[in-house]
């Protein structure tokens, strides 16, 4: 029998409990003082997964009761130290990009006349800026009547993004670009608009993107079908609200599937209306080859027709140890330190730029030993840990996924987490907290479409902006089978002399 207090309305009293009742207090004290742990870490934590040991003999300097001061006699002593003056730098300022176009303004002195000589000039470069501004492409086609007065002549428009519209490619990409880059919703844009004295509605707005996604639509296959073609990619997901139009003020939380190809460098979003297996097995259905992913049990299950190895993400097993380090940290700290010498390998490999052989080769030398270490180590403490505790369970998922984390051992050109893809995603989150919802289920996918595109222009370090004027003004007459060329990671400019 076990003695425990309780506080009730006529003060604290204390009463026997059974060894059972007394390990579900323990059991709901430990969860409790847990939950409280996470509480604090996510409220007043760093933000930061950069794990730092801690310095066990730096420690010690303030152990009082280890160490004892020897008594020592107290002396005065007072002297003046003259200080050295410092010569005040000049700040140094920093050269001006060659790239930006140069605008020249000539100041000639006053009081000059023909008989004075130039003997040199002073050079001052500062940064101005021109506002965006809204114009009209204004197009005079002249008509001629043959010589023979038995035709009329007139040249051809050129195509137009949206046929019959009056808005041009270079409007429509400042629009798509504000609001799935900038992360600027419609109404912003609006009201921005209005400044430069244009007035839009909002359903001209809807109306414009909604008939710009219709023309990418191919593109947007093609990009899929290229990224299917790989035999390794990276996959997340992420929630995104979607109104519903069922119930009026509704929210559905719908889901964009998020697929990456680390080695061509294209990123693809997939809209669905759930996080159900059958969202990846849709897309993944003829792929092929490995496929990186966190530890969701959606892809373990999944039934596609091609063979799919799985791989697990380091980052994750990582996060789930610093989540224990107020749990037990030793053996937290233990575990952190080990994956931060397997991240000190892949950050050196990346520093060297090496191939991908070498890659494979240089893991196998100097992470797999880690690795090895740190597996007997797993397994024979989470025999000592309580399995429902926070390093219990950091333990216990590390070693389910054990032959999917140390898979990245296989092929130099795998990575060691999903962290590229989670980058991806990022500006689906930013974008979450300025317009908070998609307005249907189809503008929900036509982001999707928009985000891939940008996505794959960032990492291929492509220009959003001026992509996206070139590819709109080109799309509707470009053939059809070569529609990759227009792809981010394809694309050249055309210029007028081509």
């Amino acid at each position: 029998m076990y003695l425990r207090s309780v506080e009730n309305a006529t003060g604290i009293q204390q009463e026997y409990v059974t060894k059972e009742q007394y390990d579900k207090l323990l059991f709901e004290y430990e969860y409790l003082k847990r939950q409280l742990a996470e509480l604090k870490r996510i409220i007043f934590g760093s933000k930061s997964e950069r794990f730092v040991a801690t310095n066990d003999s730096q420690l010690s300097l303030f152990d009082q009761e280890a160490q004892k001061t020897p008594e020592t006699e107290k002396i005065e002593v007072s002297y003046v130290k003259e200080k050295p003056k410092q010569e005040k730098k000049s700040p140094i300022r920093a050269v001006l990009p060659a790239h930006l176009p140069r605008v020249e303004e000539i100041i000639e002195p006053q009081g000059i006349d023909e008989n004075d000589k130039k003997i040199g000039e002073e050079i001052t470069e500062i940064l101005e800026y021109n506002p965006a501004h809204i114009f009209v492409r204004k197009i005079i086609r002249p008509k001629y009547v043959k010589a023979d007065k038995q035709s009329i002549v007139i040249a051809e428009l050129p195509s137009f993004p949206i046929p019959k519209g009056n808005a041009g490619a270079s409007l429509l990409s400042y629009i798509l670009v504000s609001k799935f880059v900038d992360h600027l919703p419609f109404y912003r844009l609006i009201e921005m608009l209005k400044r430069q004295d244009l007035v839009l509605s909002d359903s001209t707005l809807n109306g414009w993107f909604n008939a710009t996604i219709r023309l990418l639509e191919p593109l947007y296959g093609t990009l899929e079908k290229q990224l299917l073609g790989s035999d390794y990619l990276q996959a997340d997901e992420s929630p995104i609200g979607v109104q519903d139009s069922h119930k009026k003020g509704a929210l559905h939380t719908g889901y964009h599937w998020v697929y990456r190809d680390p080695v061509k460098g294209l990123v693809l979003f997939k809209y669905h209306r759930s996080r159900e297996r059958k969202a990846p097995e849709e897309i993944l259905k003829t792929f092929s080859g490995t496929l990186q992913t966190d530890g969701y049990q959606a892809y373990q299950n999944m039934k596609t027709e091609g063979e799919i190895t799985l791989l697990a993400c380091m980052a994750h097993a990582r996060r789930y140890f610093e989540k224990a380090l107020d749990n037990d940290a030793k053996r937290a700290e233990y575990v952190l330190g080990k994956m931060q010498v397997l991240y000190s390998i892949e950050r050196k490999a990346l520093e060297k730029g090496i191939g991908f052989e070498t890659r494979k080769r240089y893991r196998n030398r100097c992470a797999r030993p880690v690795l090895l270490e740190l597996e007997k180590w797993l397994r024979e403490n989470v025999l000592l840990v309580t399995p429902k505790s926070s390093i219990g369970k950091a333990i216990a998922y590390t070693l389910n996924l054990w032959s999917k984390l140390v898979g990245y051992l296989d092929n130099g050109k795998y990575e060691i987490d999903n962290n590229l893809i989670e980058n991806a995603i990022r500006p689906l989150a930013l974008g979450r907290k300025n317009y908070l919802f998609a307005g249907s289920h189809n503008a929900a996918q036509g982001a999707a479409m928009m985000y891939s595109f940008f996505a794959t222009c960032k990492i291929n370090k492509i220009e959003p902006l001026a992509w996206l004027t070139d590819v709109l003004s080109r799309i509707s007459e470009h053939k059809a089978n070569k529609l990759h060329e227009l792809l981010p990671q394809n694309w050249k400019k055309q210029t007028p002399a081509s």
